[in-house]
């Protein structure tokens, strides 16, 4: 497919200011009297600055609506262009986000409502409701084996952009249709019985209590999602019942999900039974794999979303959560952490000899990396003396995405660490998996904590703005 150009109104709306810049790699050197992590504030913002502009306007599908999916690793569009109700989600909550972070973003408000009117008169079903979970590029929805299945984690990826969208913006529209995805979950895909949510739910809205195609009918990921989408919805819409399902979720992640050992099991079964393969033979744990190991990054990414659902719920000294939180962090770093080049590994084996895991996936997936930096900060801050020394770990892990993950020639984030695989370097920049929801999650929070450490250092003060231009610069 040869490359296309957006309309240049949208080129207009989306010019973002570009940073000094070299064949797309930000310079990284620190000036003055810069700490580190003044210096990586600077980095991450620079970095961010060159995806949203490499992002936008390109993604943008001005002909059919929503955004393209197929990017080539030289960001050319460049595929068949099919639509996922989860990136295409993910590109509206990123917009969003990226424009109530810094005003000179704002301008990307006009590009979230594009991706807003697209999952409401393309992908929604207007028939059964709830949303595809996959279409063509005009919008035209796709069978997958057969079956239009509809899940709860591309319908909680609806919600969460939407709700945020509808943070950023004021477009009641946006809110009302993430609340009527809400409401179609819980009638569709809720489990009355043994509570959370079933993945699987057929057009009609009849859930799959055995699981799709030998893929059980619950798992993690689409719970610690549905979490994350509750917590942004309930942050809009305080409302009495989704509080308890937020509870619920939360209490179910860090209380069942999780393990004694600290990481998450995978799938389950209807009543919550792990799906496992621990106890079998080496063979057999390798061929089930996609089923049952440990997802480091997952681990680190939900330590994150834990926190952030206890404090929109409004616990105060959730003491509990705090403490799986760490648990989940510290046995990621314990055990999947690697000491020679930085970054988390993607997977281990469950079945642990000698209290050590087997690495059985060694690569280093973008998604896992950008979590990892964004929870080994957070962690910083809330245990600054503790001996996992987790700054510490911040700044190896901005080391290793630097050295690694960023593409210094044409820019973005390769799929993963060329370090472990050096052809992510010919890898695509966008799929309907890949969009920079992971990475400008992460950047942004990362900004804005660093931010907050060099404003106690400066001793800040918000109405003289008595700092000086440096502290001024970084602020606004």
């Amino acid at each position: 497919m040869k490359r296309m150009t957006p309309l240049s109104l949208f080129s207009l709306l989306l010019v973002i200011p570009c940073c000094t810049m070299s064949g797309g790699k930000a310079k990284n050197t620190p000036t003055g009297g810069q700490t580190r992590s003044d210096s990586i504030a600077v980095q991450l913002e620079r970095t961010l600055d060159d995806e949203l502009r490499l992002f936008y306007p390109l993604s943008v599908d001005t002909m059919y609506g929503g955004y393209f999916s197929d990017i080539n690793y030289k960001w050319e569009l460049d595929g068949r262009q099919d639509k996922m109700i989860v990136t295409q989600a993910q590109h509206i909550w990123s917009l969003a986000n990226a424009a109530m972070f810094k005003h000179a973003y704002r301008r990307l408000l006009p590009v979230a409502a594009h991706g807003y009117r697209f999952l409401r008169d393309r992908m929604w079903d207007r028939e059964f409701g709830g949303f595809f979970n996959l279409v063509d590029r005009r919008g035209d929805p796709l069978s997958e084996n057969g079956r239009y299945v509809k899940t709860a984690y591309g319908n909680a990826f609806a919600i969460y952009g939407l709700a945020t969208y509808y943070k950023a913006s004021g477009d009641t529209g946006a809110l009302g249709l993430a609340l009527e995805t809400y409401r179609w979950l819980e009638k569709y895909s809720y489990d009355t019985l043994n509570r959370g949510y079933f993945q699987f739910v057929s057009r009609e809205g009849l859930p799959f209590p055995e699981g799709v195609n030998k893929q059980p009918p619950k798992d993690q990921n689409s719970m610690i999602h549905l979490m994350e989408a509750f917590t942004a919805l309930y942050d809009v819409w305080p409302d009495s019942i989704l509080k308890e399902r937020l509870a619920s979720v939360l209490h179910i992640v860090r209380d069942i999900i999780t393990n004694d050992q600290g990481y998450m099991n995978l799938f389950f079964r209807r009543d919550w039974k792990p799906v496992s393969y621990r106890e079998s033979s080496a063979p057999a744990r390798y061929f089930n794999y996609e089923l049952d190991h440990i997802s480091f990054g997952h681990d680190v990414e939900t330590a994150y979303l834990m926190t952030e659902a206890s404090q929109a719920l409004g616990m105060r000294d959730d003491t509990t959560t705090l403490r799986i939180a760490k648990k989940k962090v510290d046995f990621a770093l314990q055990q999947g952490w690697d000491a020679e080049n930085g970054g988390l590994f993607d997977g281990g084996d469950t079945f642990i000899t000698g209290g050590r895991v087997a690495i059985l996936k060694d690569t280093k997936e973008w998604w896992a990396q950008a979590e990892a930096l964004n929870t080994f900060l957070m962690m910083s801050m809330l245990y600054p003396r503790d001996g996992l020394n987790y700054h510490e770990k911040f700044t190896a892990q901005w080391d290793y995405c630097k050295k690694y993950l960023i593409d210094g020639d044409h820019g973005g984030w390769y799929w993963g660490g060329i370090d472990k695989a050096p052809g992510n370097r010919n890898a695509p920049k966008g799929t309907i998996w890949k969009a920079d929801y992971h990475t400008s999650r992460s950047m942004i929070n990362c900004i804005r904590r660093l931010r907050n450490m060099f404003h106690r250092r400066m001793h800040f003060d918000p109405v003289n703005r008595n700092a000086t231009p440096g502290a001024r610069k970084l602020l606004d």
